[in-house]
């Protein structure tokens, strides 16, 4: 089995610096799991990893798609298998950095999205229903054919809603049947989390919004508008882009545009520590601390040598 070291956990939470060191101890290349650091050109507002903070590391899956292309879970893991063999190939260990639970969860456990379950037509006229009728109206009709995913799924998250009703449209299924459609990861995983208290995280999230405003967030997003990108693309769904779009747009103020990516951002942190909270395999550490950083990552390097 690969060996592969996964490090989560929400945003502003760490992950970037200690992957690095991860990947200087461990003699490793990290594998970007973000939704959005996939894109080109969205550089601040996804806080992108720089050269500088690369330190000569090489890291994959970032800056790969246009702004216009889309993205799911099954592409991620498309993508992301082979390059996690080339690295293992290599004598590497690689080491899978990121937030975006979804796609981590399909990598390791093989979470089985069936592509056959589109119904483009079908998208686009629920799309319709929630812009006439509402995000509550399309999340009532999830509940009447599946309740177990409309109590899963919040309301203003259309997005997820829209897949499960064109999910149940196209297979007649709950959805939720998907979770248990897996079979043994073909890794020998370790995971690692990046745990900060909650003022605290809010904090450097409220820091890190007021820096990327200061090295030109907006100049940057109204490059990526002047593109011509529209602004339903998936990329452009990226919190601190959004907002941005609104603002130009004259849907509200600059200052109100900062004001809601910090509290989408904080909210969006908040559900990614749920996710990651759920999952048992995690071993949680304060990534400030040099003696528990060390510690772990000995027990990574004995966890992951162990044959399977």
């Amino acid at each position: 089995m690969i060996p592969l070291l996964v490090i989560v956990g929400a945003t502003a939470s760490g992950k970037t610096a200690f992957a690095v060191k991860a990947a200087q101890i461990l003699n490793g290349e990290v594998v970007s799991a973000d939704s959005m650091q996939i894109y080109k050109y969205l550089d601040i507002g996804t806080a992108k990893v720089t050269p500088e903070e690369m330190q000569g590391i090489p890291h994959h899956l970032i800056d790969v798609l246009e702004p216009d292309d889309d993205c799911n879970v099954s592409r991620f893991v498309e993508m992301a298998e082979p390059v996690i063999e080339c690295i293992y190939s290599r004598g590497k260990l690689p080491i899978i950095c990121g937030g975006t639970g979804l796609y981590i969860d399909s990598l390791l456990k093989g979470a089985a999205f069936e592509d056959n379950s589109c119904d483009e037509q079908y998208r686009v006229e629920l799309q319709n229903l929630a812009a006439e009728k509402g995000n509550q109206f399309l999340h009532q009709l999830l509940r009447e054919v599946d309740g177990e995913a409309a109590d899963s799924i919040h309301p203003n998250n259309v997005k997820r809603v829209i897949r499960a009703l064109e999910f149940y449209h196209t297979t007649g299924k709950s959805i939720t049947v998907q979770k248990e459609n897996t079979f043994n990861s073909k890794y020998n995983y370790f995971m690692i989390g990046m745990q900060r208290g909650r003022e605290q995280l809010y904090k450097s999230i409220d820091s890190r919004v007021d820096k990327m405003v200061k090295d030109g967030l907006f100049d940057e997003a109204l490059s990526i508008i002047k593109k011509g990108i529209d602004e339903n693309c998936n990329s452009m769904q990226a919190i601190g882009y959004r907002e941005i779009v609104w603002y130009f747009k004259g849907r509200c103020t600059k200052e109100e545009s900062i004001r809601l990516i910090k509290r989408n951002s904080r909210r969006y942190a908040k559900r990614q520590l749920t996710w990651f909270g759920a999952n048992d395999d995690i071993c949680w550490i304060d990534p400030t601390d040099d003696e528990q950083i060390n510690k772990i990552l000995d027990i990574a390097k004995k966890e992951l040598t162990k044959e399977r």
